[in-house]
């Protein structure tokens, strides 16, 4: 899909997308180069925010998608869509830190709502944050989704999500009816 008004393509990242796409979630949420944007967890978590093997496996699974978004040919953003019956997950959502702070998130964000319910017909769509991320959990909210003070654990210990520099980490759901 080619949106014209905001010069993007949306389409279904594949395997010669990883590299970029490893690269791209990292320059989001990790690091110094991370802090250009307003997304960063490099004051919470250091360490790597995902591996090769871990793009590989979403763009592979059979209920998943990874949508790389376009400008000018290059990726500047993408996110993860999964069916879960009668709901989606969205995920692994990253916009270029340059680009943080224009609206190209809300672009993408009603891009991957619009598909879900229309691919897949699902009704709501479920995240999960971490709960001591208040102006990311802000943003969500500002665009429909509500907190349901429902937790789930931090995975400490396995550095495929990171170094935890606090130990009071968790993972709250956030969801989203699609009318």
């Amino acid at each position: 899909m080619d949106t014209a008004a905001t010069g993007l393509t949306f389409r279904d990242a594949t395997d010669a997308d990883v590299d970029t796409l490893v690269a791209l979630i990292e320059s989001a949420y990790r690091g110094d180069t991370s802090r250009v944007g307003w997304t960063t967890e490099a004051d919470i978590l250091e360490g790597q925010r995902i591996d090769p093997e871990g793009v590989h496996e979403v763009i592979k699974s059979p209920d998943s998608r990874l949508l790389a978004v376009e400008r000018n040919g290059r990726v500047v953003a993408c996110c993860q869509l999964e069916h879960r019956g009668d709901h989606a997950y969205f995920g692994m959502f990253a916009v270029s830190p340059t680009l943080q702070g224009a609206g190209l998130g809300k672009v993408v964000m009603a891009e991957a709502e619009r598909r879900v319910r229309e691919d897949w017909g699902v009704t709501a769509m479920h995240m999960t944050v971490i709960s001591v991320r208040n102006d990311l959990i802000a943003w969500y909210e500002r665009r429909g989704y509500r907190r349901t003070g429902q937790m789930s654990p931090f995975p400490y210990g396995d550095e495929r999500y990171g170094i935890p520099q606090r130990d009071d980490l968790q993972f709250e759901l956030l969801v989203k009816r699609l009318t």
